[in-house]
């Protein structure tokens, strides 16, 4: 299987809604949520006007033509918010292509582009039973606080990932 990562092009932004949906992590046994829960406000602001804002940067991962993961970031007051100088983070893939390294080459490329774009660091918000956990630690984010369910996760980006 031949993966292609690269920039997410303009008119591909619609996009983003469909890996912000496969983003929402669901405990084993829970019924996931109507698609619509996108629309939300609370997550909206992972994806409207994408491309417009400060740390607007997105890669996708591509195979075979059809795009199957995507990692991007943007400033914005999120559930991992640190403070206006860090990147928020998210990254997704299509179900059928998680555990094959995909997300991690995605993860890494973004970490390089953030970093040649001048961030020193990014932050994320994960749920500590999502096994994407291990992915995070892997790539050197460290727990930065704990909220109930969740860790706040920051990863220095000055250094090359």
């Amino acid at each position: 299987m031949n993966t292609i990562i690269r920039k997410i092009r303009p008119e591909e932004h619609g996009l983003l809604r469909e890996f912000l949906y496969q983003a929402i992590y669901l405990p084993e046994g829970v019924e996931p949520p109507p698609r619509s829960v996108v629309d939300l406000p609370e997550l909206q602001i992972y994806i409207a006007d994408f491309g417009t804002r400060p740390g607007d940067h997105c890669l996708i991962a591509e195979v075979e033509e059809k795009v199957v993961g995507a990692a991007w970031s943007r400033i914005m007051e999120d559930y991992g918010h640190i403070d206006n100088d860090t990147v928020s983070l998210a990254i997704s893939l299509l179900p059928e292509h998680r555990g094959l390294g995909v997300g991690t080459r995605l993860l890494h490329g973004l970490l390089l582009l953030l970093r040649e774009n001048g961030y020193l660091r990014t932050s994320l918000s994960v749920q500590k039973e999502n096994p994407a956990l291990r992915l995070y630690e892997r790539v050197g984010f460290r727990i930065a606080a704990e909220q109930g369910t969740e860790y706040l996760m920051l990863r220095d980006i000055a250094q090359a990932p």
